[in-house]
């Protein structure tokens, strides 16, 4: 009777707004800003994030596109309900914005709002359900952090599962006027059905939590009903998801299945491990980079709290630290089925943010208890309070620092596509009937969104041998809507296998984006265009970072441009360009 009274007894949620030490609104102000710099400031990092979500959502608002073979209804392993998102708010935006370019930016701002009012609501919850010092650190993680800053407003459907995950968290978490497990697994079902599948798992530990507590309390029955709840729920979203997908791909699609299956069972010569793969630290060093401290921290939230649980004396506190540890858990489960994965990818890590952001509040709060400990006969109470509170100090400061000169570093190092595409915004440069070329730059090409209205892309041959992006078909008379989402392209294929039909002559390019550092003389299918002044002249250039030939501390930080900087520090660059042909005529 004693462990079921323990159990029942629910978290008490303070019940007066000054308890919090930064209110729930104000952290989202806070949030909101953060994001907003990361909408306009951060250079799109994927290329799938502008051939797989960009650019369909280009072909709905504006008739026209480049479609990758995932779109094509032979395969469709890509959601049009979650473009059709994105492709309303674009299209509220044009009513009243003066460019496509503007309407990018308006998309990435919406995204900065969404992600922020998540963010803001699983700090209020954390705040009371955990300790208002936890959520300061949590929100300090979430702020400092270069991660965070790239994947609050990146379109990618991994970012939206991270949303819906801070939302199904924090219902977890939860527990004012009840149980919230229906909201919480219809957040978690919502992230995996019209985002990312795999992000569906993340519920599984925090099911496990509920399940100890309904044997323990005898309340099954209530757990039960809570779960079919959300169940139902999820079931609603996916009939809405079937029906979208059969309106645009003119065929009953479960599209979540479709990119299980691919991933998983598609077999040797298919699959994601054929666009390479990656050593096994690759997570753990990319998550390094990108949280520094907090990344170790997070791996420590875990042994803390169970050194906590075992010197503790208090039933009550080992009952809270071990829903503490249930907590932590999602953030290694993740971690550790997508280590073992051989194709591994930066966004992929995108869902568990906020419970890495978690793990490290909950370890730096259970540091700083065992740290502030006066007690003379501990080993902490024997160093003096001034000591302890500087070596603390400074371990944050340089967390937060390290934190924004990276991501100082990536917008100063990779931006230049983003400002090199804007000129083309001036109406005496491009013609409708233009087309702008890309060769071995395709991978940073920010969208048709940066192109004048009527204005294509085209590829022209360069070192990549794989399958590049076509374009949707343009027919409109006697095909109804949107026949580019459900008329089979020609040449996709789900191997990678190159399609020459993807390429045009250079011969035909009335403008031409290229990049070339110092001292480049190019190949025979990637030659420095830039250096070919006979052909073609510089409309705009702008530096981009020259990774090969910057040192290590270069490439991870922002360093400035100063003369006390030692040469082997200092960022080499080159020249990211926007060229014109001089004369249509030559080739």
């Amino acid at each position: 009777m004693h462990g079921t009274k323990m159990v029942s007894s629910k978290p008490k949620y303070r019940s007066t707004a000054d308890k919090f030490i930064v209110k729930p609104v104000t952290a989202f102000y806070i949030f909101t800003a953060a994001n907003l710099l990361a909408a306009f400031y951060a250079p799109i990092q994927d290329c799938d994030e502008v051939y797989n979500y960009w650019e369909p959502t280009h072909y709905l608002n504006h008739g026209y596109g480049l479609q990758t073979w995932e779109y094509s209804p032979d395969y469709a392993i890509r959601s049009w309900l979650y473009i059709s998102l994105h492709a309303v708010v674009g299209k509220a935006g044009s009513l009243f914005l003066p460019s496509k370019t503007a309407e990018f930016y308006f998309i990435r701002t919406v995204l900065a709002i969404i992600c922020a009012s998540c963010e803001a609501e699983l700090f209020s919850t954390i705040s009371k359900a955990l300790n208002p010092r936890v959520g300061i650190m949590f929100m300090m993680v979430m702020l400092s952090s270069p991660g965070s800053f790239q994947a609050a407003t990146a379109y990618l459907p991994s970012s939206f599962a991270m949303y819906c995950s801070m939302l199904g968290m924090s219902s977890f978490l939860d527990w004012r006027g009840g149980s919230k497990t229906s909201s919480g697994v219809m957040w978690f079902g919502i992230g995996g059905l019209v985002g990312w599948p795999f992000a569906a798992a993340l519920v599984l530990p925090f099911l496990l939590l509920e399940v100890i507590m309904a044997y323990i309390t005898q309340e099954g029955i209530e757990f039960v009903r809570l779960v079919l709840g959300g169940v139902i729920r999820c079931t609603g979203i996916m009939l809405l998801q079937l029906a979208v997908e059969t309106f645009f791909y003119h065929k009953p699609v479960i599209v979540p299945w479709n990119l299980v299956r691919y991933n998983v069972f598609s077999g040797s010569d298919r699959g994601p491990d054929i666009f390479g793969v990656e050593s096994f630290d690759f997570y753990f060093r990319n998550l390094l980079l990108n949280f520094n401290m907090w990344m170790i921290l997070a791996v420590l939230a875990a042994p803390l709290i169970a050194l906590q649980f075992l010197i503790s004396s208090q039933a009550t506190s080992r009952f809270t630290l071990m829903r503490s540890f249930f907590y932590t858990f999602p953030f290694y489960m993740w971690l550790f089925v997508f280590t073992m994965q051989p194709h591994k990818e930066e966004r992929f890590m995108y869902p568990i943010y906020p419970f890495l952001a978690l793990n490290a509040a909950i370890s730096l709060h259970t540091l700083l208890g065992w740290v502030g400990n006066s007690s003379p006969t501990s080993l902490a109470g024997k160093v003096p309070a001034t000591i302890k509170l500087l070596l603390v100090t400074t371990s944050v400061i340089l967390a937060i620092d390290a934190g924004l000169l990276r991501t100082i570093g990536t917008i100063t190092a990779y931006h230049a596509p983003l400002q090199v595409y804007q000129a083309l915004q001036d109406p005496k440069l491009m013609k409708p009937s233009d087309t702008i070329c890309i060769g071995k730059e395709w991978h940073r090409y920010p969208s048709s969104y940066f192109l004048p209205h009527g204005a294509r892309a085209k590829f022209v041959k360069s070192e990549f041998n794989g399958l590049l992006p076509g374009e949707f078909t343009e027919a409109k008379i006697g095909f109804g809507f949107f026949p580019g989402t459900w008329l089979i392209p020609s040449g996709m294929n789900d191997r990678n296998i190159p399609d020459p039909s993807k390429y045009t002559d250079v011969k035909h390019c009335s403008y031409l984006v290229d990049f070339a550092a110092p001292g480049s003389n190019g190949t025979y299918r990637e030659p420095n265009y830039i250096a070919d002044e006979s052909t073609w002249e510089k409309v705009k250039c702008v530096a981009f970072l020259d990774a090969s030939k910057t040192g290590l501390i270069g490439r991870l930080l922002w360093l400035p441009e100063l003369p006390i900087i030692p040469e082997k520090y200092r960022r080499k660059w080159g020249e990211y360009c926007l060229l014109h042909r001089r004369s249509m005529d030559g080739g």
